[in-house]
């Protein structure tokens, strides 16, 4: 009796170690969440996918599996995706990706216009795209979605810091990358911190014009734009703060304003244009001519919404205040 007792005892130990077993197989625990990032969101420490998410367009991009393959068509885009650590994932790029040098290496698909056959070719799982192609190519973008590529829209109309670190996290989102996303913004955020602290140094604040295009045509940068929100952060005044967006401006205006300090972002494609600033024909009593104050800054870094942001707004602050900004 005791015997048969001590049999039925250990069948049901084991079926119950079974049903343990089984029960931590087919587990429905949620998975853990941490909070990371800048922004305070939420990471998941299992893998994310599929996920779906509203782009910069308030469109809603499901994404299957973490990306293996990544086309961009915005240099600021490809810009972050290195950052982000995908240089492997990153097939395709646009016709004007110059940073950084890895970018040179990857296959272009074009621009404006993108070269639909090259990304077909290349079959990404997803591209991010801009708000220009989206509205100006929809049957180019139905195309690849019937291809089975995930559509991510960038706007490109983004101007300040707050922008860029959204645009950011959200191509995190979409790649798996969100801790990675995390640690950049909050480098930016240092720095652009730092500089605002240095900025309580400025005794006198400089009247500053900026010009992102030359004789004849001179443009400028006014309010909602990278450029004004730093030139404020760095505690300066930018004199164009009056206009809206990126103006083109009459020179006589420009040397009526009498700058103290004048940057120019085209010297990428105009040869010396500090000279060429310094020789124009009346402006020999604007005040940045006569103290020479012409300073010439990379254009990439004070206009792509990207994790080089922060280092534009120190190479301005450095052009317009080097006693302040060592």
């Amino acid at each position: 009796m005791k015997k048969k007792w001590m049999k039925s005892l250990r069948m049901v130990l084991v079926a119950l170690a079974l049903a343990l077993l089984g029960l931590a197989g087919c587990s429905t625990e949620e998975p853990k969440e941490e909070k990371g990032g800048a922004s305070g969101t939420v990471e998941t420490v299992k893998d994310q996918f599929p996920i779906t998410f509203k782009d910069e367009s308030g469109q809603k991009v499901t994404i299957k599996e973490k990306p293996q393959k990544i086309v961009s068509v915005l240099p600021s885009t490809t810009e972050t995706l290195f950052a982000l650590g995908l240089d492997k994932e990153i097939t395709g790029v646009s016709d004007f990706d110059n940073y950084p040098k890895q970018a040179a290496e990857k296959q272009k698909v074009g621009s404006q216009d993108i070269n639909l056959e090259a990304v077909l070719s290349l079959a990404p799982d997803v591209a991010f795209i801009s708000e220009y192609h989206a509205k100006s190519h929809a049957d180019m973008v139905k195309q690849m979605q019937d291809a089975g590529i995930a559509i991510v829209v960038n706007k490109t109309s983004q101007n300040s810091f707050s922008d860029t670190y959204k645009s950011i996290e959200m191509i995190a989102k979409a790649t798996g990358t969100e801790k990675q996303a995390a640690a950049i913004i909050d480098q930016m955020k240092n720095k652009v911190e730092a500089i605002k602290e240095k900025a309580k140094e400025v005794k006198e604040k400089k009247l500053v014009w900026t010009e992102t295009s030359p004789q004849p045509d001179i443009y400028t940068a006014g309010k909602h734009t990278f450029v004004d929100e730093m030139l404020t952060i760095i505690g300066a005044e930018n004199l164009a703060a009056s206009q809206d967006g990126w103006v083109k401006m009459n020179e006589e205006e420009v040397v009526k304003l009498n700058p103290d300090v004048i940057i120019t972002t085209y010297g990428y494609y105009v040869p010396d244009a500090k000279k060429q600033v310094l020789s124009r024909q009346g402006w020999q009593e604007v005040q940045a001519v006569k103290d020479k104050q012409v300073y010439d800054v990379n254009s990439d870094l004070v206009s792509r919404p990207g994790p080089r942001l922060a280092d534009g707004l120190e190479a301005l602050a450095k052009a317009v205040y080097p006693d302040v900004y060592q």
